[in-house]
């Protein structure tokens, strides 16, 4: 089985519109400021001692880490005897409908892992208890990961493992053209062009928009110091001269011909990486193992990663699975303590051991696993500076406007002033949900 391969569904899944309306949820959901099992409100829940943790904690989580969590639960029993945690292995293909008919039926485990694009529109239906004051250093985590965890200034649980973009290129093709990995946006055509000078079809392989397109071209409004909401965090400004750059500048790359208008998907990106067809593309960690395995030892020398080309900074797009406690969590103060202990950097490289998950807490990263590696030590570096989008609970609906109106711009049928004019009166008429 490959040990990647949640991240792939996390990517696939995480930005997929509810089933059940976030208004729905509510409704269902008035009156959880209770507590529910815990008997207290989320206000007044106090914090974690050091204690051994007792009773059952029952957490699910998807894909491969539902698979493989059990093997270092164990280790947490190990050092709390009192203590049973039982792992439900959910499949992301059904993840967000099940936690959400859960809510809306009270009968949640006391843990779910969340995609971080869920957290905004699960918090707002009150399910979640803020995550406890001093359970964890929030500066010991990367901000971007962080910041997937908190809705209107306020945490809800922590984020578990991390993922970003990076760029994946030919190596020997870029010393055959004589270029080095670019740095800035006009490096970073010059170089796609220059692979293409070597054999490439696509000097960068780049969706022509389509489902999570939004992730490849919202680092370039990032980059010049845009985003997708106002400082304030209540207007939206995906009309503004940013967006209007980083959309001419995606779409320029299908006008020029350096990148071909089809979407890749998997198993294709990486067997036209090998060939030679394709001589960059944006990913995540995973693919550093699917190369490795596909292309055989040889390929090992043939592909690098970088930080990602930008303007004013290199920001990319960051990700990952986050942990949240419920509200009506039948043993609060162990779930707190599992959770907590989780998030320590020793128990993050354990963990990448396991299920190769990235660490989110930066501390971890001082380990040889990581800082010695030619592909994870561009990760962590690229961590660094890497942003998700708002905690808000439309952003499934929104991100899919933006999608379809990148798509009709790379495929010329409508101009950017137009496209971008569409995304914001109808993130507007959308609404944060907040």
């Amino acid at each position: 089985m490959n040990r990647w391969r949640s991240h792939r569904g996390l990517r696939r899944v995480a930005t997929a519109g509810a089933v059940l309306t976030v208004g729905a949820l509510m409704l269902t959901a008035c009156g959880r400021g209770d507590g529910g099992g815990g008997g207290e409100g989320p206000d007044s829940m106090g914090s974690i001692n050091d204690e051994p943790a007792s009773g059952t904690v029952e957490i699910w989580a998807m894909g491969n880490e539902g698979e493989v969590l059990g093997e270092l639960a164990a280790q947490f029993e190990e050092e709390n005897p009192d203590v049973t945690i039982d792992v439900t292995a959910v499949p992301w293909e059904s993840a967000h409908d099940r936690i959400a008919t859960a809510i809306a039926g009270g009968e949640t485990p006391d843990i779910s892992m969340l995609g971080t694009t869920w957290v905004g529109e699960f918090a707002a239906t009150g399910a979640f208890e803020p995550t406890p004051d001093g359970l964890v250093d929030e500066g010991s985590f990367f901000e971007g990961s962080w910041n997937t965890t908190v809705v209107d200034d306020v945490a809800y649980g922590i984020p578990w493992y991390v993922d970003t973009r990076v760029l994946y290129y030919r190596t020997d093709l870029a010393e055959a053209a004589g270029v080095e990995a670019p740095e800035t946006w006009d490096e970073y055509k010059e170089f796609a062009k220059a692979l293409q000078s070597q054999g490439a079809v696509s000097g960068v392989s780049l969706p022509p928009g389509g489902f999570d397109s939004w992730q490849y071209v919202a680092p370039l409004a990032w980059q010049q110091g845009g985003d997708i909401l106002d400082a304030d965090g209540e207007t939206f400004t995906l009309d503004s001269p940013e967006w209007q750059e980083a959309f001419e500048f995606y779409a320029s790359f299908f006008e020029e011909g350096i990148s071909e208008p089809v979407r890749l998907e998997g198993g294709e990106i990486e067997q036209k990486f090998i060939s030679g067809e394709v001589g960059s593309f944006y990913s995540g960690p995973y693919h550093v193992s699917l190369l490795l395995e596909q292309g055989g030892e040889e390929f090992a020398d043939k592909f690098a990663v970088a930080m990602v080309p930008g303007a004013d900074s290199r920001t990319s797009f960051t990700g990952g699975g986050n942990l949240a406690v419920f509200n009506d969590s039948d043993n609060r103060d162990a779930s707190w303590k599992f959770v907590r202990w989780l998030a320590q950097p020793e128990t993050q490289v354990q963990w990448y051991d396991i299920s190769t998950d990235l660490p989110s807490v930066e501390a971890a990263w001082d380990d040889q696993v990581f800082s010695d590696d030619p592909y994870l030590s561009v990760f962590g570096e690229q961590l660094t500076d890497s942003k998700a989008p708002p905690a808000i609970p439309t952003w499934a609906q929104v991100s899919a406007v933006i999608d379809q109106e990148l798509e009709k711009v790379t495929r010329g049928e409508t101009s950017v002033e137009d496209a971008l004019a569409a995304v914001q009166q109808q993130a507007e008429s959308i609404g944060t949900g907040q």
